[in-house]
């Protein structure tokens, strides 16, 4: 059965990969599984026939056979449970990666965001420039946390896991904020997944996307 991911057509990433296909388009690259991909219009997003497969009209959607799938997260673990390459054999490793994934998502991500939202939205309110020093103290408190717990090991808990790729994609949403330059440890872990082959391929698909949507100069 062929696997069918929804991306941007046109991505406000600037084909930087920030975008959550991305992370799909990893996992599926490194479980050694083949996809397609449907671009879709921010239009076409909010229209009934997409939004019965991804009920919030955000993407990725993913599709295989008479499954549908939302939220790159379950997504990702679908994929590492049902491939290889993404999920430790062992138990209580699993458990751990899968804890890892949550982490990254829940506790990680979620002032990230918070943090991006003024950015996007909120330049011009009067509040803007004394919130947004809260925000980045939010997330320095959880990247503290995160060097403290990575220390000197390559990946988060021995072998790299779907639990490193989320944690290396929410982490690059950080890239030129000035917030990671403290913390060389997750400087480096970053680059570490970034050269992954897999990352690699991945991220060259989505650009290529950028590229040919002519947003590229």
């Amino acid at each position: 059965m062929t696997i069918t991911i929804s991306a941007f057509e046109r991505s406000p990433d600037g084909g930087q990969g920030m975008a959550r296909d991305m992370r799909v388009r990893w996992a599926l690259e490194e479980a050694g599984q083949p996809y397609q991909v449907r671009l879709l219009s921010f239009e076409a997003l909010k229209e009934p026939g997409y939004k019965a497969l991804q009920p919030f009209g955000q993407i990725p959607a993913y599709e295989e056979g008479d499954l549908v799938l939302f939220e790159s997260g379950a997504i990702i673990l679908h994929i590492a449970e049902r491939h290889g390459g993404l999920l430790p054999e062992d138990p209580n490793a699993r458990a751990r990666a899968i804890a890892w994934m949550f982490a990254a998502l829940n506790t990680v991500e979620q002032p990230i965001v918070e943090r991006e939202i003024p950015e996007y939205l909120e330049r011009d309110k009067s509040w803007y420039e004394a919130r947004m020093p809260l925000l980045d103290e939010r997330v320095d408190h959880r990247l503290g946390e995160l060097s403290i717990r990575l220390g000197d090991v390559e990946w988060l808990d021995g072998a790299f896991s779907a639990g490193d790729l989320l944690m290396v994609t929410v982490l690059r949403r950080l890239i030129g904020s000035g917030l990671l330059e403290r913390y060389p440890n997750l400087v480096a872990y970053i680059a570490r997944g970034e050269a992954r082959p897999a990352y690699q391929r991945a991220f060259a698909d989505q650009l290529e996307v950028f590229k040919q949507s002519g947003q590229a100069d």
